[in-house]
């Protein structure tokens, strides 16, 4: 083969040169591949490359979890520090790079006052108590041995109260190496400080350092700013560890707690004047991203509020949920583990019994050679795969009906997951010196406002279901107490309707009206309705909420497609503000690029089809859903997703200003405020306060928010979740 060089080649090269880009779409992509050095010099990449600089909304394609293996952030999981510096700055010039270097590399820069004696700790606590006022707090950040505050050793405190390289300081406590102070008189020393509401306070995720405290005899009063929930209020799809929040807002490159700590030892482990800077550059950072952080929140007025009203006094709350725990019923969830593995036993024994031969459940290639190829389901409703067909969740619902062995695979695989995650792993979970489990309650972690909870995941037990009703069983309060259940009813349905303005909606709660039976009386057409009647409204009541279409109303409520067409058309009818609300909102979300709660707390949203980015910026009426034609299924999906989020945010807000005001009046009773699922709140409660607290409670919650529809709420006790539930 030859190569011909001679070809003529109608190419203008000017006409190819690349003339920028967009930022609202490489930034999510930066972010996603943790390009970090990228992300803070968008606008130089966009000069160099000749494009326009513009004002951009943050968003980013980000997961709703972040690192619970660094304490500067309360989820899941963590990225390592990016390690691509060198390759992000090849594309700035010489000069350009030496600036960024000088300008981003800023670690060890700090000089960290090391207080390695009572005279240097002495000093400082008058340097603290002059320097600290209501217009300059101190940051405050604790390194310890352990994330688990009840297992952790407090190693050291670091803090800083200004700008200057050398405003900072560390106490070092608990290294095995070096000279450290005794625990006790540092904090004895600190304690009029910690303490005291006088002396004010910023910290990085402070849920974690008023636990590390509280387990130390010292109860964190006076802090009025919190980075990590100052960022997530700004936008929650964005990262909010300290590591980001430096490079995004100072250009700082800080180490990494792997990066520093080696595999198997614990910060303690490591000599002191390294950890004092990396201590120090944490308290640093944290000073120095308060202002930034401030200065944003200034612009949009109702997310300040929605920081300082709702976030910041929820944080105590939650870290007094989370020190408390909740008690659980060992010997009945043991009992109960072995009662269901007779039943997993049985259901494997009907699924041989179905398919005509032994078979692992668990194996997607034995599942899927026994569906598609012996007994010849149909094919269109799975994909291909490498091994065969795929039998993931989402196609065997697909094929539930077409054989019995199907529903057998589903109730095993459902049954077992729940075994495995609940009924086994709590009664592990239980701590030995407290006797309860307790588990993390996660503040930045979904994109919709709503809380997380984590070790156990106590969210996502199933409702309504009689494996949640045994499960809940096991779930007691601390002897001779009672445990307390108080639900929002239909807080969503209700809140759909202040926002629509749906007149039927509106008059059915304003007047007691049971929602589910008036939808099924006009989906019939006739007054007496059935329970299976109802439940069908119930159905497409909700489903609205999710943006539930035609085929999974018909899936769900087992009915035709055309029957679930028709119901949706129907239902459209006769509710006309609802849809006509939801379909604002997707264009809010396609126009401003995010949608609001009731509170003003909002969610980004960024699209990637064409079809859509073009009405960017565009007057809501000039954007007609309809005429789309398109849209690719991630973009379908984030519309979904911002036609509920104002309510599934709403509803997040709500409880979490009744959880603030239960708190405080709490402290006047021996009752306590245990978990937070959902629309659902637990207390144990001594059986002489019940009478009385039964009222408090329904009060305070239906009076959270004033909306155009009346809060209800349902309250029962019982010695269990179950009998309260």
């Amino acid at each position: 083969a030859q190569f011909g060089f001679d070809t003529p080649v109608d190419i203008d090269l000017d006409q190819s040169q690349l003339q920028g880009f967009d930022p609202q779409v490489l930034k999510p992509l930066l972010e996603k591949l943790e390009l970090k050095s990228f992300i803070s010099q968008i606008d130089k990449l966009q000069q160099r490359f000749g494009g326009v600089v513009l004002e951009y909304i943050e968003t980013s394609a980000s997961n709703d979890t972040d690192s619970d293996t660094d304490s500067d952030s309360d989820s899941d999981t963590d990225s390592n520090t990016d390690t691509q510096e060198d390759d992000d700055i090849a594309f700035f010039s010489a000069a350009e790079t030496e600036e960024f270097q000088e300008q981003g590399s800023n670690t060890g820069s700090i000089q960290p006052k090391i207080i390695d004696n009572v005279d240097k700790l002495n000093q400082l606590v008058e340097q603290l108590k002059y320097y600290t006022d209501a217009g300059n707090p101190v940051a405050w950040d604790t390194e310890t041995s352990d994330l688990e505050p009840r297992d952790a050793e407090l190693v050291g405190i670091g803090c800083c109260w200004g700008t200057e390289f050398t405003d900072v300081a560390y106490i070092p406590i608990g290294h095995k190496d070096g000279t450290n102070l005794d625990k006790d008189i540092v904090l004895e020393s600190l304690r009029p400080i910690l303490e005291s509401s006088d002396y004010p306070k910023v910290l990085q995720n402070s849920k974690f350092d008023r636990l590390v405290f509280h387990c130390n005899g010292i109860q964190l009063a006076g802090v009025v700013f919190d980075t990590m929930l100052a960022s997530y209020v700004l936008n929650p799809e964005t990262s909010h560890k300290l590591s980001d929040l430096g490079l995004h807002y100072l250009a700082i490159e800080a180490q990494s707690y792997e990066d520093l700590v080696p595999k198997g030892k614990t910060i303690g482990d490591l000599d002191i004047p390294t950890v004092a800077d990396y201590c120090g550059m944490d308290a640093y950072t944290t000073f120095g991203i308060v202002s930034k952080l401030r200065e944003e929140l200034a612009k949009i007025p109702a997310l300040q509020e929605l920081l300082l009203d709702v976030e910041q006094p929820l944080e105590p709350v939650l870290a007094e949920m989370e020190y408390q725990g909740i008690s659980i019923d060992k010997d009945y969830l043991e009992q109960f583990s072995q009662e269901l593995e007779k039943d997993l036993v049985a259901i494997k024994q009907q699924a041989y019994q179905d398919a005509g031969q032994e078979f692992n459940l668990g194996s997607p290639k034995q599942l899927s050679q026994l569906l598609f190829e012996k007994l010849g389901l149909d094919r269109r409703k799975s994909r291909k795969t490498k091994t065969g067909y795929s039998t993931d969740a989402t196609i065997l619902a697909k094929l539930q009906g077409d054989h019995p062995v199907v529903d057998a695979v589903l109730e095993y695989r459902s049954l077992s997951k729940l075994k495995s995650t609940y009924v086994d792993a709590l009664p592990a979970l239980m701590r030995s010196d407290t006797k309860r489990v307790h588990t993390d309650f996660n503040q930045t972690v979904t994109t919709t406002g709503r809380l997380s909870s984590s070790s156990p995941n106590l969210q996502n037990i199933p409702i309504r279901t009689d494996f949640s009703r045994q499960i809940r069983k096991g779930f007691i309060p601390e002897s001779g107490w009672l445990l307390v259940s108080a639900d929002y009813s239909q807080i969503e349905l209700r809140i759909l309707a202040h926002l629509s303005q749906e007149p039927v909606l509106v008059d059915a709660y304003q007047t007691q009206a049971d929602v589910h039976t008036l939808t099924a009386q006009m989906l019939f057409d006739k007054e007496d309705i059935t329970a299976e009647e109802r439940r069908l409204g119930k159905i497409i009541n909700f489903g609205v909420i999710y943006g539930m279409g035609a085929q999974r109303f018909a899936r769900e409520a087992k009915v035709s497609t055309v029957q679930g067409k028709e119901f949706i058309d129907r239902l459209n009818q006769r509710y006309p503000l609802v849809f006509a609300y939801l379909e604002e909102t997707k264009k809010k979300a396609i126009a401003q690029g995010y949608v609001e709660t009731i509170l003003g707390r909002r969610r980004y949203f960024s699209f990637s089809g064409n079809s859509l980015r073009r009405l960017q910026g565009k007057a809501l009426d000039q954007i007609d859903l309809d005429k789309l034609k398109s849209i690719n299924p991630y973009d379908a999906g984030s519309l979904r997703a911002a036609a509920n989020s104002p309510i599934q945010g709403s509803s997040a807000d709500i409880i979490k200003i009744a959880m603030i005001k239960l708190y405080q009046e709490l402290q006047k009773y021996q009752a306590r405020l245990l978990l937070q699922v959902h629309d659902e709140l637990i207390f144990e409660i001594p059986p002489d306060e019940w009478e009385e607290l039964q009222v408090k409670i329904r009060e305070t919650m239906e009076s959270a928010v004033e909306l155009s529809v009346p809060l209800v709420v349902e309250i029962h006790a019982g010695e269990n979740w179950m009998e309260a539930k």
